[in-house]
């Protein structure tokens, strides 16, 4: 193993100060273990290339609530400059006329017969247009005959043809408005109905809201939450006086790691707690709930919708474990 360099050791220390692992921090900031490992280690020679490495630093000390800048001129011995590299020269595509082969000196003949092969191809064109050009002559006078022939005709049948289109029309038009009369109908008996379904789901929302606000006014009025003993980065709590046991918790400032488990060891979350997320629990049928928070700056509980303090200062502090044992109202 490599030994690690200043700057590896300060990045792993603060890692595991926060309760981070490797595969924890790959979670966070999408870079493979291995190159984690590498910046841990000073062994920049297994990232994908120099440009790579303050990159992949810079996403480091973000993701553990380091200042970017001020690491950076600090370890600023231990950090490779970024360098560009060079770039493969394109090969040329001309050759010599001596390069070609011999064998396509029989193709130039050809081209002593392209004058004589154009010259045909262009008779044979203009033959073509010639006869497309009388052909529509012809087809334009016995149109012409044709009509001159038969206005009469071309009358009468026109104006009965005016004369069923206005008939066409008139029962469109009553039709139209039939069918426009019925959907005005089944647009407004649609539209009523959706305002009394909307009514009845406002009144539904509003009459559970108001038990709900009730039900958690009468548990915190007599809900009791008590230190029991505090050690090292753990301590436990006692919650008594309700018959609910509903655990919130948010994070508002970064990322960080959140196992909730019961008594027993069962484990109801256990990942990331992104930046702004809730997490809710119902733990009402446990008798001890056991929360193990990885960065705690910006992490707030609550229980059953009352907030409630960290046992330890955030910043001193940053790994916190906190056990709550419940014992519900009714068994008391």
């Amino acid at each position: 193993m490599l030994a690690l360099t200043e700057l590896g050791q300060r990045l792993r220390q603060e890692r595991e100060s926060k309760g981070l692992s490797l595969e924890d921090l790959q979670k966070l900031t999408k870079i493979q273990k291995r190159y984690l490992l590498g910046i841990e280690e000073g062994n920049y020679e297994v990232m994908p290339g120099k440009f790579y490495v303050r990159a992949f630093i810079k996403q480091y000390c973000e993701a553990i609530g380091l200042d970017t800048d001020a690491i950076f001129e600090e370890y600023k011995s231990d950090i490779p400059s970024t360098q560009t590299e060079d770039m493969p020269q394109q090969l040329s595509r001309v050759r010599s006329r001596k390069e070609i082969p011999q064998h396509t000196k029989g193709v130039s003949k050809a081209y002593d017969y392209l004058p004589t092969v154009l010259v045909v191809a262009g008779v044979v064109v203009v033959g073509i247009i010639i006869w497309v050009i009388a052909q529509n002559i012809v087809s334009d006078k016995n149109k012409e005959q044709a009509n001159q022939e038969a206005p009469n005709s071309e009358v009468q049948q026109s104006n009965t043809q005016e004369e069923t289109n206005e008939t066409t029309a008139k029962n469109d038009n009553s039709n139209s408005e039939d069918e426009q009369s019925a959907a005005d109908k089944k647009e407004q008996e649609k539209e009523k109905a959706e305002k009394e379904k909307a009514a009845k789901e406002k009144a539904e929302k509003e009459k559970a809201e108001k038990e709900k606000a009730g039900k958690e006014k009468k548990d915190s009025g007599k809900q009791e939450y008590k230190e029991v003993q505090k050690t090292g980065r753990s301590a436990t709590y006692a919650l008594s006086g309700t018959d609910a046991f509903n655990l919130e918790v948010t994070s508002t400032q970064a990322d960080t790691w959140l196992d909730v488990k019961n008594g027993k060891g069962n484990a109801f979350f256990s990942s990331i707690l992104k930046k702004g997320e809730t997490k809710e629990f119902d733990l009402t049928k446990e008798t001890e709930a056991r929360v193990n928070i990885g960065y705690s700056p910006g992490v707030e509980l609550k229980v059953n919708g009352k907030a409630v303090d960290l046992p330890f200062d955030s910043s001193k502090q940053v790994r916190q474990v906190v056990t709550i044992q419940y014992q519900p109202a009714e068994a008391q």
